[in-house]
């Protein structure tokens, strides 16, 4: 019920905010959903299913580049790249994790940022004349909504939290579904959960391509806010911000928004400190990891009414067995029927 009054006055302060900020605050507020979108994205990777995953960015500079090259050379709707540059995404995902999903921990967490910088320097190459080199992509144009031209900071600030608040209901969902459970569980201990039937390749795939569609969708977004990309948005470093995020969020969908705010907009606020800001940022994230390791706002842990299904049991049990009295009642009186014609 707390949580419940919790995201309830989240989501009125969210909806109300840009009526008292300046046009400034309404964007950094924009910056802190695209990473809050990034990091719901990552979280289905790195804190649902315990997958050591540093390459976030790669799936989010394909998502952005898949926009603006069918926006600036094919003239195709922003909406309507959104879907085909998740796809674009997910496929890279998929072709890049089925032959390093087995690898575990730190082994893993290596691979994944080298993913990143071969699809920063690939990009920078200007693979096959499209993606415009160190220079990137111009031009690209700002999405439309039924004839309504999405292009001031106000605009931007409902359409990217919008998408959060979409984002939020169906990773929800995920979450209480037989997915989301199986997730947690190789989460825990994937020798267990494959030792319980559960198949941990399939599901680890799953949640790579599930997280690197949404990371496309957001980088449909960016590209539609900047209506610039190039290669060193996507650097290591972002893979660092969206995954320190994550981690410090403790893994509920709560915790990636506060700590969204913390990790975007405390440097803002810490910006009139210019010498000394990221130095209070990083003791914080110190003292912070001292005290609270297991994040900010750790999932609840999962309730199940054990109880009441031992009730049920038992009262099915009292049931079978009523019945079974009462078959027998109805067999002998039977049988001693047919004795007395006999």
């Amino acid at each position: 019920m707390n949580r419940t009054i919790v995201i309830v006055a989240l989501a009125a302060a969210l909806l109300v905010l840009p009526l008292f900020t300046n046009p400034y605050w309404t964007d950094v507020c924009v910056s802190i959903g695209l990473y809050a979108l990034l990091a719901l994205s990552l979280n289905v990777i790195l804190g649902q299913a315990g997958i050591f995953h540093m390459g976030h960015a790669a799936f989010f500079a394909v998502g952005a580049y898949s926009t603006a090259i069918l926006n600036t050379m094919y003239h195709w709707p922003i909406f309507l790249t959104m879907p085909v540059a998740g796809c674009a995404a997910a496929l890279f995902a998929l072709v890049v994790a089925r032959p390093i999903i087995h690898l575990r921990g730190d082994y893993l967490l290596i691979v994944t940022i080298g993913i990143v910088e071969i699809v920063r320097i690939a990009l920078i190459n200007d693979v096959g004349g499209l993606t415009g080199g160190s220079n990137g992509i111009f031009g690209i144009s700002r999405p439309v909504f039924f004839g309504f031209r999405i292009f001031k900071p106000l605009h931007f600030y409902y359409l990217v939290w919008g998408m959060v608040g979409v984002s939020l209901l169906l990773f929800y969902g995920l979450w209480r579904s037989r997915i989301g459970r199986a997730l947690n569980c190789i989460k825990e201990d994937d020798v267990a959960a494959e030792g319980c039937g559960i198949n941990v390749t399939h599901y680890k795939l799953m949640a790579f391509v599930l997280g690197a569609f949404w990371a496309g969708m957001a980088g449909t977004l960016y590209a539609a806010k900047m209506t610039t990309i190039a290669p060193e948005s996507f650097n290591f470093m972002e893979s660092v911000i969206i995954f320190a995020v994550v981690i410090l969020s403790g893994g509920s969908q709560l915790g990636v928004l506060v700590s969204a705010f913390l990790f975007i907009g405390l440097p803002e606020l810490l910006r009139e400190f210019s010498g000394a800001r990221m130095l209070i940022f990083g003791l914080a994230m110190m003292l912070m990891m001292i005290w609270r390791p297991q994040g900010l706002m750790p999932p609840r842990s999962r309730r199940y009414g054990v109880a009441a299904l031992l009730e049920a049991i038992k009262a099915r049990a009292c049931a079978a067995a009523e019945g079974n009295a009462v078959r027998l009642a109805d067999d002998a009186r039977t049988a001693e029927k047919e004795g007395g014609r006999a």
